[in-house]
C-alpha cells in the first residue's frame, strides 16, 4: 500500500485552488516499494517519453522568472482594493476578477516551481526557485488577508444584491457566500491580525515533534539474519516490518517502538500542546467543539466524522475476520502486531509503465467512453515524470493548474504498486481535468474530503478488473489480498486515528488534562479494540502502545478522517458503477465536474451518498466480507 506524499495546499487569492490541489496518496502508517530511495537513472529512465513537458506552464526559465516578478508587482493593487469592494457590483466584479488573474498566475509560478524541484531536490537553482515561488505565495496571502472581513462588514444583503445585479459575479458567488457563512466565527480584524502574528508560535509543537522525530533521536541498529545490519529508523522500520522473516519483524516493532515509549512525556507535552490550540480556538470562535470548528471551512456536519466512527466500530468483527484469515494464510500459530504488515500472497509478475496504461484504461470502461478517451489522450502525452532517479523526491503525486494538462509524479518500479498508484494519481488527474472543463477556474477547486473519492474509485475499477482477468489462483488471491490490506489500512486503520484525535479533544474539553501516559491508555485502548486483543484476535504488546506519538497527522487535527470517509465513498460508487446502468455512473463524474462549485455533503447527497448514514461505510465493510468470501472459497479449492 501507498505511503502518504503530501504537497503544499496553495491557496487561491479568493478561495482554495482547484488543481492546486496536491494530495495525498494514502493514509500513514503504510507502506509499499514506492518509499525505497530511488534508484540510479539508467539510460531507459530518461526516455523525453517518461520526463514531463512543463512547456505548457512557461516556455522556459526566464519566463517563469518573469511571471513571478509581474505577480509580486501586482501585489500592491490587490492591496490597494481593500476598504472599495463595498461600493457596487461593478468594482466587486473587477476586483475579485483581478485577484483571480493575480492568482491564477502565483499558482502556475508555484507548480512550475515545485515539478522541477520534486524531480532533483539535490539542485540548487531547483531549490531557490521553489523557496522563492513559495514567498512569492505568502506575499499574496498576507495581500489579501483583508477581504473576508471586508466581505462580512459589506452585509450579505449588499453582497446579494451585487450578486443578483452583475451577471459576471456568478463564478465568484460561491466564494463570497462562504465568507458570509463564517461570519459568526471571524473575530475582529486586530484579534484575526494578532493571532496570525502567532502563527509561528502556535506551530511550534508540531516543529517540535519533527524536529524530535526525524531528526534528534537516536535510533537503534539492527543485525538481520544475513549479516548486515539497518538502522531502525523511520524509513527502515517502515520498510523492514515487512520482513519475511518473524522474528525480524518482532525485533523492528520492540526496538522502534521501545525508543519512541522512552520519548512519551515529551511526544505528551507536544501533542497536548496542540490539542489545546485546537480547542481554545474553537472556543474563541464560538464553535461547540473543536471537530466541529475544523470541520467548519468545507461546512462538513459533525455528523458524518462521529457517525464515520460508529460504523468502524460496528465493523470490527469484519476488521477481526480479515486478521483471522491472514493468520491462516502466513500459517502463524498466533497473531501480533507486528504480522500486520508482510503480503499475505506473493506475485512475481511485473508490470511495465505501458502494462499500467493499457490495464488502468480497460479497468475504467465502466465510467464510459468519454472518461476513457480523455485518459488515454491524457496518458498518450508528456504529462508524467515516471522513473526514480538520483535527488528524485519519494513516492507519487499528481499537481497542476487551471488551463494546463495535470501532471502525474511516479517512481515507477514495473510492480503491482506502482500500477496501483498510477491508476490511484490518475483519478486525481481526471478528477482535476473533468471539474476544469465543466467549471470556471473560481469554482474547478475541490475539498481534500472530495479529492481521495475519484483516486479510491479507480482502485477499486482495476483490482475487480484484475480479479476477473486473472489467470491462476495464486495471481487471483494475490490481487484480493492487496485490496483487503487497502481497506484495511484505509479505513479501519484511519478511523482508529481518528477516533484518538475525538478522545484527546473531547478529554481537553471536558477540562481534563492530557499528558503521554493518558495518551498512551487511551491509544492502548483503542489498539486493543480495533485488534481484536480481547476476543483472542490479535495480542497487542504494551510497549507498541507508543504509537501515538509517532503519528504527525495529530499535530494537523480532524485531518485523516477525510481518508476514510473517501475510500468509504469511493466504494460506494464503485460498488453503483459495478451494477450497471449510465445513472450510477452520471452521478458520479457529476461529483467530479462539480469540482468546487457546492459544498461536499450536499454535493455528495445529490450524488445518492448521504455520508451522515450508514450507507457508504457499510458498503465498504461488505466489499471485505465479499473479497474474503471469494479468497476462502479459493483457498478451499
Amino acid at each position: 500500500m501507498k505511503q502518504p506524499i503530501h504537497r503544499p495546499l496553495v491557496a487561491r487569492l479568493l478561495g482554495a485552488s482547484a488543481i492546486a490541489l496536491v494530495t495525498a496518496l494514502a493514509p500513514l502508517g503504510t507502506a509499499s516499494a514506492q518509499d525505497a530511495k530511488p534508484a540510479a537513472s539508467t539510460p531507459a529512465q530518461v526516455d523525453p517519453r517518461h520526463v514531463w513537458d512543463v512547456t505548457p506552464l512557461f516556455a522556459d526559465d526566464a519566463a517563469w522568472d518573469a511571471a513571478r516578478k509581474q505577480a509580486l508587482a501586482d501585489l500592491p493593487a490587490l492591496e490597494a482594493l481593500k476598504g472599495t469592494l463595498g461600493k457596487d457590483a461593478a468594482t466587486l466584479r473587477a476586483g475579485l476578477d483581478r485577484m483571480s488573474q493575480v492568482g491564477h498566475r502565483v499558482e502556475k509560478v508555484l507548480v512550475y516551481a515545485y515539478l522541477h524541484y520534486s524531480t532533483d531536490t539535490r539542485n540548487d537553482a531547483y531549490q531557490e526557485r521553489w523557496s522563492l515561488a513559495q514567498a512569492l505565495s505568502a506575499q499574496a496571502q498576507a495581500a489579501t488577508a483583508w477581504l473576508s472581513p471586508e466581505i462580512q462588514a459589506v452585509g450579505a444583503e449588499k453582497i446579494g444584491a451585487f450578486i443578483q445585479a452583475d451577471a459576471g459575479l456568478a463564478k465568484h458567488a460561491f466564494r463570497l457566500n462562504d465568507m458570509l457563512r463564517l461570519k459568526a466565527h471571524t473575530l475582529t480584524p486586530e484579534t484575526e491580525a494578532a493571532l496570525a502574528a502567532y502563527g509561528p508560535v502556535l506551530s511550534a509543537a508540531s516543529n517540535t515533534y519533527s524536529a524530535l522525530a526525524n531528526a534528534d533521536i537516536d535510533w537503534p541498529e539492527l543485525t538481520l539474519p544475513d549479516g548486515t545490519t539497518r538502522k531502525v529508523n523511520q524509513s527502515g522500520y517502515q520498510s523492514l516490518r515487512q520482513h519475511a522473516d518473524r522474528a525480524v519483524r518482532k525485533a523492528v516493532f520492540d526496538s522502534f517502538w521501545t525508543k519512541f515509549g522512552q520519548y512519551a512525556t515529551t511526544m505528551g507535552n507536544t501533542l497536548s500542546a496542540a490539542v489545546q490550540t485546537g480547542t481554545i480556538d474553537a472556543k474563541l470562535r464560538g464553535y461547540p467543539t473543536a471537530v466541529a470548528a475544523s470541520l467548519a471551512s468545507n461546512d462538513i456536519p459533525e455528523t458524518v466524522y462521529r457517525t464515520l466512527v460508529a460504523e468502524a466500530n460496528k465493523g470490527l468483527p469484519t476488521l477481526h475476520r480479515y486478521f483471522k484469515l491472514r493468520q491462516k494464510m502466513l500459517k502463524l500459530p498466533d497473531l501480533h502486531y507486528y504480522d500486520i504488515y508482510p503480503s499475505v500472497v506473493e506475485l512475481d509478475k511485473k508490470f511495465t509503465l505501458d502494462q499500467s496504461r493499457t490495464l488502468t484504461l480497460a479497468a475504467v470502461k465502466p465510467l464510459g467512453k468519454d472518461y476513457v478517451d480523455l485518459l488515454a489522450d491524457l496518458t498518450a502525452k508528456r504529462t508524467m515524470h515516471v522513473y526514480p532517479s538520483e535527488g528524485k523526491d519519494s513516492g507519487a503525486y499528481h499537481w497542476g493548474t487551471y488551463g494546463v494538462h495535470p501532471y502525474v509524479f511516479l517512481n515507477h518500479q514495473d510492480d503491482y504498486n506502482s500500477m496501483s498508484t498510477y491508476a490511484h494519481e490518475w483519478g486525481h488527474g481526471m478528477h482535476s481535468a473533468l471539474a476544469q472543463k465543466a467549471q470556471p477556474y473560481e469554482l474547478a477547486g475541490y475539498s481534500l474530503f472530495m479529492a481521495e473519492i475519484a483516486s479510491t474509485t479507480n482502485e477499486m475499477l482495476l483490482t475487480d478488473y484484475l480479479v476477473s482477468k486473472a489467470k491462476t489462483k495464486q495471481e487471483k488471491l494475490f490481487y484480493l489480498g492487496q485490496s483487503l490490506e487497502n481497506l484495511r489500512g484505509t479505513f479501519f486503520r484511519q478511523t482508529m486515528f481518528a477516533e484518538f484525535e475525538l478522545a484527546t479533544h473531547d478529554a481537553v474539553e471536558r477540562g481534563e488534562a492530557l499528558s503521554g501516559s493518558k495518551m498512551k491508555d487511551i491509544y492502548c485502548g483503542l489498539l486493543k479494540k480495533y485488534h481484536g486483543d480481547a476476543e483472542g484476535v490479535m495480542k497487542i504488546d504494551e510497549k507498541y502502545c507508543a504509537e501515538w506519538a509517532f503519528i504527525p497527522h495529530f499535530y494537523r487535527p480532524f485531518y485523516v478522517y477525510q481518508y476514510a470517509t473517501s475510500i468509504s465513498a469511493g466504494t460506494y460508487f464503485a460498488e453503483q458503477i459495478s451494477k450497471g446502468g449510465t445513472k450510477a455512473r452520471d452521478n458520479y463524474l457529476n461529483v467530479l465536474k462539480a469540482g468546487g462549485s457546492e459544498y461536499p455533503y450536499p454535493l455528495l447527497k445529490k450524488a445518492g451518498l448521504d455520508m451522515a448514514t450508514s450507507a457508504p461505510y457499510q458498503a465498504l465493510v461488505r466489499r471485505m466480507d465479499a473479497t474474503m468470501d471469494q479468497m476462502e472459497k479459493l483457498l478451499a479449492e
